[in-house]
């Protein structure tokens, strides 16, 4: 980035924080939160995959156990975007959740029950048995639809992932859509890439279809992508752009990007940071017009204790387990947010 571009970048930063400090906009949050495994104690014999997290399980996995992993995620859930909306996010996707029945668990939990979540969830097909969800702030986001999207792969009709969710509603009056995603993983390599590379095309085709239905409709993109920004499934196929001024019209802007490029990232392997959890928006939610919803910034929500302090894992993410010994943790991925302002 030029020193043009840097000083533009500040001075609408200086603008936007000025106008916040004088009351004259008001400050909207989605955000994205990879839950890492949050199972119930409860054997399903339908869901071979949860044989693991049961109490006679490889993990062992008791009521103790699994409500402090509920207080942990409500309190990490409890102190997001709280620095410019004081209720929290307004709407936020959610994935790696056995049920509907774990959701509903966790917005009964403090310190978050009191902000009276409520929760968008299907069953998926996935072979492990998780889905993605979605918890909204009725005060702040007034719920109209949703439906999820199935991974069918023609040339793989065996293959069981999770489906896509979209949530539709009002966001601070405008109609406003939020595409929770949870791509394949990269088990197998390079060769596992195809898949997101697909699944990213379902995306795609969802977003696209909203703006054609109503050019006017703000879209974001959040989610698990088992890649990176600059990775061919989001930069190509995806066509989500790194810098605000390549966005064109229709086109999507990569919040997260740029964040990644510092070396920023929401989960850590073998010492390097990816940033899977991706803030991904549409064009219409690009520019200055503060009299419709409009992007302001995106950020990692990385805090001292959602990090390991000590040993082996030094500076990762402290999750829930490390092998089979539970160290209550948080989750192996951090929590991403993306702020948009609008004028009062």
């Amino acid at each position: 980035m030029n020193r043009r571009l840097i000083l533009s970048a500040f001075l609408v930063l200086c603008l936007s924080t000025g106008l916040l400090a004088q009351g004259k906009l008001r400050v909207y949050a989605a955000a994205f939160y990879n839950l890492e495994n949050l199972w119930d104690t409860e054997d399903n014999p339908d869901n071979p995959g949860d044989d693991d997290f049961t109490p006679g399980g490889k993990y062992e996995w008791t009521q103790v156990k699994y409500e402090q992993k509920l207080q942990n995620v409500a309190k990490v859930i409890s102190q997001l975007a709280r620095d410019y909306c004081p209720a929290g996010p307004a709407i936020i996707g959610i994935s790696e959740v056995e049920n509907k029945k774990v959701l509903e668990d966790l917005v009964k939990t403090e310190p978050i029950a009191s902000l009276g979540y409520r929760i968008v969830h299907f069953e998926s097909p996935d072979h492990r048995g998780i889905d993605v969800a979605a918890l909204y702030n009725p005060r702040l986001f007034t719920f109209v639809s949703a439906r999820t999207y199935p991974f069918a792969k023609p040339d793989m009709p065996g293959y069981k992932t999770r489906d896509q969710l979209l949530v539709s509603g009002i966001l601070a009056g405008e109609p406003f859509h939020m595409i929770v995603n949870h791509w394949p993983s990269r088990y197998g390599g390079s060769k596992s890439s195809p898949l997101r590379e697909f699944a990213a095309g379902i995306t795609r085709h969802i977003a696209d279809s909203l703006h054609a239905d109503n050019p006017q409709a703000k879209v974001i993109i959040v989610g698990d992508m088992n890649d990176d920004p600059d990775n061919k499934s989001c930069s190509q196929v995806l066509g989500a752009v790194k810098s605000i001024r390549e966005v064109k019209p229709g086109g999507y802007y990569n919040a997260t990007w740029k964040l990644f490029e510092q070396g920023i990232g929401s989960l850590c392997y073998q010492n390097r940071w990816n940033l899977f959890d991706q803030q991904i928006v549409s064009g219409n939610l690009i520019g200055k017009d503060r009299s419709t919803l409009k992007f302001w910034k995106s950020e990692v929500f990385n805090r001292p204790f959602l990090i390991q302090q000590e040993g082996k894992y030094k500076g990762y993410p402290l999750r829930t387990f490390s092998g089979t010994t539970f160290q209550n943790g948080y989750s192996d991925h951090l929590p991403t947010l993306t702020y948009f302002v609008k004028e009062l």
